[in-house]
This record gives structure tokens, sequence and C-alpha cells, in this order.
């Protein structure tokens, strides 16, 4: 079984993953202790000179000139009370309480006292983090600081110093913490759009607590999707990273950062030749909006795209498989005022090509809320050029949605398309079982045979068919009058689900 790492290390009484999906309880505003509301960084954008002969004899010269960079981050969680687990009835029968006592010292539920609660005592965690500024700020990741009362940062000379969060996104698993000195040796950021796999890259932090540790590797693959973050675009590298090196430095050659170290993908739990870190464009772009205002924010389209497969490309009448699908427009959004519509391929935002729907995910995040921006997407075959507002990404989720009536169908015969597939016209009773909203229309699938193309690609009951072809469905009868007689055994459905809206396509052809 594969399971992702994080790089902290702790007591085994905290739980690893539930730290890295906890919400940012030290989120604080830089500006509550008093600090400047922009960090002052060194970037190179160049690209590292690239030449099939490379001299490794030695990086030694790097690692002198950035280890100073990488500190060691030590954090602590006091002692407290927490809430006891549930307990078997029979710890509050009066019977066990006479031969045992109470195992908690307290009163249970028996003795109207509600859950007893235990002592925790002081856990600590150890991580890495990047000097990324000379007056104190210091880059590293969320699950690093997440719940910790106090932070020290260990210098390269040895000095300790007591840290305060400027703020955290958990988002994408970075945070800023602040520490009170001057002339610090801060690391200078690289353009990391422009890395490329094969690149050199040295991973540089405090594995295990041993001490500074630092190792070789390459880039091994960009733009990975793997740890279910809402902004994810990893850099993966083979350079060998363990617990304790969160937050540490990922380096080229030249000694620039590029990254921010941040997980593995292991069987084992060590490490196993794939590690993550998070690029450094993304990492300073989130950087400098925890310094400004504490948090960050991200825009927002307000559509729901879908990756292109062969079939979608064959089904869209596409060139190539190039941009992204879109699925469904939320009403009254940017996307939706700009004139999106559902099953528009985009193609490009804002001078950028879009490769997929998690790019064009990132590329509208880091656009400040506001921005007016020209968009480029494919309909019915033609290139249409839009405009679209970006908006702010509040974090809420609308629902979509339309519907009415009653009728049902029964698995078809093996005639025309969808055959295994049962459906009926939506009635109160339907949408309170399957939870689908009042404004979704369509017919809602009621049986799939195990063995039908259908369920091979992924229909289930309570999927709700909005269209068929391109062609709107609003009953039962209208989804099997469109299925009976059709001139390929290709069917592409726009599909309403609890995982979203999708397009899928049942292949009944048998190739």
């Amino acid at each position: 079984m594969k399971t992702f790492s994080l790089f902290l290390q702790r007591r085994a009484s905290w739980v690893l993953g539930a730290t890295l999906l906890a919400g940012g309880g030290l989120l604080l505003s830089g500006a509550a202790f008093g600090e400047q509301s922009k960090v002052a960084v060194k970037i190179d954008e160049q690209p590292i000179p690239r030449s099939e002969h490379v001299d490794t004899t030695s990086f030694a010269p790097v690692v002198k000139r950035v280890a100073p960079s990488v500190v060691k981050v030590l954090v602590t969680e006091r002692a407290k009370n927490v809430q006891a687990p549930d307990m078997p009835p029979f710890f509050d029968d009066p019977m066990f309480r006479q031969f045992f006592g109470d195992p908690f010292g307290g009163g249970g539920p028996g003795r109207g006292r509600g859950r007893p609660s235990l002592r925790q005592p002081p856990q600590e965690g150890l991580g890495s983090g990047v000097i990324v500024s000379a007056d104190g700020y210091v880059l590293t990741n969320n699950h690093v600081v997440n719940g910790a009362d106090v932070i020290k940062i260990t210098l390269a000379d040895g000095r300790e110093l007591t840290a305060k969060v400027v703020g955290t996104d958990p988002q994408s698993d970075l945070a800023v913490v602040k520490v009170d000195a001057k002339d610090l040796p801060a690391i200078t950021f690289s353009d990391s759009d422009k890395l490329e796999v094969g690149d050199r890259v040295l991973a540089i932090g405090n594995p295990f607590g041993i001490g500074q540790t630092v190792t070789s590797g390459m880039v091994s693959g960009l733009g990975r999707a793997t740890m279910g973050l809402d902004y994810e675009d990893f850099i993966q590298t083979d350079a060998a990273i363990n617990p304790g090196n969160s937050g540490g430095a990922l380096v080229d050659v030249q000694g620039r950062l590029v990254g921010i170290n941040t997980a593995i993908l292991s069987r084992s739990g060590g490490f196993q030749g794939i590690g993550f870190a998070i690029p450094s464009n993304q990492a300073r772009n989130v950087m400098e909006q925890l310094v400004k205002g504490g948090k960050v924010v991200r825009g927002f389209l307000g559509v729901t795209m879908q990756d292109l497969t062969p079939e979608l490309v064959e089904a869209f009448k596409l060139k190539a498989r190039e941009g992204a699908l879109v699925s469904d427009v939320v009403p009254g959004s940017p996307a939706a005022k700009a004139g999106f519509k559902s099953g528009d391929v985009l193609m490009e935002f804002n001078g950028k090509k879009i490769t997929d729907g998690r790019h064009l995910k990132l590329t509208v995040a880091a656009l400040t809320p506001g921005a007016e921006v020209p968009v480029v997407v494919l309909r019915d075959g033609k290139t249409t050029e839009l405009k679209v507002k970006v908006g702010e990404n509040t974090g809420k989720r609308p629902r979509g949605g339309n519907a009415d009536d009653k009728k049902s169908s029964a698995p078809g015969a093996d005639n025309g398309t969808l055959n295994g597939v049962g459906v009926g016209d939506l009635d109160p009773q339907a949408r309170r079982e399957f939870d689908i909203p009042a404004k979704v229309q369509g017919a809602m699938v009621t049986d799939v045979e195990p063995s039908s193309a259908a369920a091979t690609a992924g229909l289930q009951p309570g999927d709700v068919i909005q269209e068929i072809n391109h062609k709107p469905v609003r009953t039962a009868e209208d989804a099997v009058k469109m299925t009976e007689t059709t001139d390929t055994k290709k069917t592409l459905l726009k599909v309403w689900s609890q995982r979203g809206i999708r397009f899928v396509i049942v292949d009944e052809s048998g190739e």
C-alpha cells in the first residue's frame, strides 16, 4: 500500500496526516507584531546553464554558500488537558466502579459531569526552514508549525532564536515565521518555472534531528499532484528526503532555491527515491501574501474543470489533447458573467496555454481578485475569445442544479446505446434519497448492470444524466428516445453526481 510521509519528526502520539490537513490555528497577522508589510528577498530568474558535459566533482562550494540559509525548526506543544475517548458503557456501571473505581479519576456520564479529560504531556517536533530575508523571515511547511505553542529556530552559527508565526496556508502547506535578528544569510530565489526534468538539485535539511544534511539528485518530474492539497504543483526529486526535512531547501547547482521540501511517496515510511517539493515561485507568492496580510487571497473563476481523455478529444472533435474541458459553470460566477458555457474547452488564460484543469486552477489562483484577463476557448470547433474579471476564492462551494416529475425505465434491451442502464424521472423521494439539489434537471440513473459499458465508464445509481450527445435531457423518456436509434455506439453524457458535474463517454462499440 502506498503512503505519503510528511517530514515532521514528532512523538508517535501526534498524527501527521491530521496535522497536514488541519486548519491554521496559528494564523496571525504580521501586523500584530508591528512588522513591515513586505519581505525583501533576493531573486535570480536566469535559467541554469545546461550542457552535455557537467562537472560534478564537488558541490562543496555551493553547499558552503547555501547551508547557512537552512535552519532547524524545533516546535513544542505545551502539556494540556484533552477530552478522553468514548468508553464502553460498562465502565460507567456502578458495579464496575465499586471494584475498580473511576479509571479516569473523575465522574463519567452516569455522574452528570460529562466526559472526563486526560493530561497530554508536552509534545515536540522537528523540521527545517529556509531564511528568505536578512531581517528574519523564515519559510517552512504549515505541518511543521501547526499547533505549536513555542517555535525555536537554530541557525548555522549555533544561535537559538524564538520565532513568531506570521501566517500559515494549509491549502498549500506553507508557513512563514519571523525571528528578531538582522543580517541573516538569506537564500536567493530561482524561477522554478524554468526548471527542467533532469536538472541536478540538492536537498538540505535536518533529517531525524542528526544535524544538517545535504543530499543530491535530479528533478524527476514536474507538476505532480499527489497529496490531496487544494493547490499542488510539486517538483518530484530523487534527492534523499526523510523525516525532519520538511520545510528545508531544494536548490539548484548554483545554490538558488527552487523548492521547499514537503513530502515523500513511500511504502515503508522511509525514503524510497520519490520526494516532493513546493516550487519556489508558488512559495514566494504565498509568502509575500502572508507577510503583507497574514492570509492568502486567491483568484476565483467559477467553473468545474475536467481533463481531456482521448475519447473526449474525439467526442468534442478536437485536434489535440490540449486544454481543459468546462463541465459546469457556477451561476452568477465570474465565468458565467464572462459567457463561459459547459462544453467549452479552455485553451489559453491570461496569455498562457492551459494543459489541464489543475494547471488552470493554479493559474487562476495566482491572480489578484479584480484582474480582468483574456481567455481563449474552443466552442463547437470554433475559437472564441472572452474576457473575465477574476473574483475572490472564499472557499465556499455553490451547488449546481435543476428538475421535477417521475417516470422510470428499466435497463434496456441490447439495442441503441446505454444498454444495461435504468433511468427515472426526478421526484421528491429520489432527491431526498440521493441528496440531489432542487435545480438539477435530467434523468436519474436508477440501475446499472455491473457488466455494462456504462458501469465501466463509472455511471452509478443516483447520477443524473443532463445531456446526451450535447442535447439536453429533461425526463427519463428523453433519455430513452435519444439512445434508441444512434449512428454510433459511443455516447457522450453530461452527468451530475455527488462527485461533481463531468462528461462521460460510454463506449459500446466493443473496440
